[in-house]
């Protein structure tokens, strides 16, 4: 798995952006949000049952993130046409404000290194990355462990500052300085 001060690698997928019609889909690269914190995360498969959770509660916190100066992405090896028969029919996805990328050859995937070993899907990974392309969060759950949204913005939050964090440091205490 790619990790910490690692290059995100380029790519270029489809996405769903939304439910309009004729304004479902877009390509979508790491240039696309050039001079943003990027913040990436894979979920196993669609239409499963730990998945959705993760992908709305993303999406309910997608604007402080974005607030921040970051964009959020989600991914899986589904299709696009898959996602958006997805958001079409879970009720908790379908005004996601967050695009929903198709990594569906498995390129990305398989470039982090996150692919499960023997069920062949991705796994919970997440990954924080610099406006330079450069990782500086990455962590993987198993299939069934759904990830914590506020540990990721506390985390990103912790990186922004540039300084040394403590243990469960969150935003508005002191850091360790410089």
């Amino acid at each position: 798995m790619l990790t910490v001060g690692d290059r995100l690698p380029s790519f270029s997928l489809q996405s769903v952006v939304s439910r309009e019609p004729g304004k479902e889909f877009k390509t979508l690269s790491e240039s696309s949000f050039e001079g943003k914190w990027l913040v990436l995360f894979y979920w196993p498969m669609d239409f499963t049952f730990v998945c959705p959770t993760e992908i709305a509660e993303f999406g309910r916190r997608a604007g402080d993130f974005a607030e921040r100066g970051a964009q959020v992405l989600g991914l899986s090896t589904d299709t696009h046409y898959v996602h958006l028969a997805w958001r079409e029919h879970h009720p908790a996805l379908r005004d996601l404000p967050i695009p929903m990328l198709a990594d569906h050859k498995r390129e990305l995937a398989t470039q982090l290194g996150i692919l499960h070993p023997t069920e062949g899907v991705p796994l919970r990974a997440t990954f924080i990355v610099d406006p330079g392309g450069i990782i500086r969060f990455a962590s993987a759950n198993d299939l069934p462990v759904g990830r914590s949204v506020d540990e990721v913005l506390r985390v990103f939050d912790a990186l922004r500052t540039g300084e040394l964090t403590p243990c469960e440091w969150k935003p508005g205490q002191k850091t360790l300085g410089a």
